[in-house]
């Protein structure tokens, strides 16, 4: 299947994400952040439709991280750099802006596990992960660096403002979006300076 959006057509199949509002304001605010030839990260890249915008869109340097092997696949046909891997786990060095679309939904009894529940799913409370990656994102920014990263309402956006702050990042909001059930912010953190 394909989508066209900010001057890139993207590929996608049905083991990987569908890019979705969530994508769509996610990209958005990415492209607003990004200032010249930072050097980038997307962590749970799916279809790499937010790395495939930013290499279509500015002169900024690319990378990708995906756990799914069809999601990192995708992003590398989609003409993104990809590693598959697990969070950051697999990546050295620091970026300049570290991008994550979590999996942010709560877990239900009886969710079936496969890769599209692996993208949407995280943990109990949906916080699981994000607490994982804003652990793991902080020795991999530069000074300065900053995180962008969506969460929702199902989620609790005023709790995962609270664990950003408790690990020193200063909290912003770069957009927003209601749908019928949730609601939908982006989220940036920054790197605070060392002292």
């Amino acid at each position: 299947m394909n989508l066209h959006y900010k001057n890139t057509v993207i590929k996608y199949t049905d083991s990987v994400y569908e890019p979705s509002e969530d994508s769509f304001l996610l990209a958005e605010a990415a492209l607003s952040e990004i200032k010249g030839s930072e050097r980038i990260l997307e962590v749970g890249c799916g279809s790499g439709i937010i790395s495939a915008v930013i290499k279509a869109n500015t002169t900024a340097k690319i990378t990708g991280i995906d756990i799914n092997p069809h999601a990192a696949a995708c992003t590398k046909e989609n003409g993104v750099e990809v590693i598959r891997g697990d969070l950051l786990s697999c990546v050295k060095g620091k970026f300049d802006i570290i991008i994550f679309n979590p999996p942010y939904l709560p877990r239900h009894e009886g969710t079936k596990k496969d890769w599209i529940d692996v993208a949407l799913t995280g943990g109990h409370d949906g916080r699981e992960i994000i607490f994982r990656f804003l652990e793991d994102a902080l020795p991999h920014l530069v000074e300065n660096g900053r995180i962008l990263m969506v969460v929702s309402s199902l989620t609790g956006i005023e709790e995962v403002k609270s664990k950003m702050k408790s690990l020193n990042y200063i909290v912003g909001e770069k957009g927003q979006e209601r749908f019928m059930f949730e609601q939908l912010a982006v989220l940036s953190g920054t790197k605070r300076a060392s002292v």
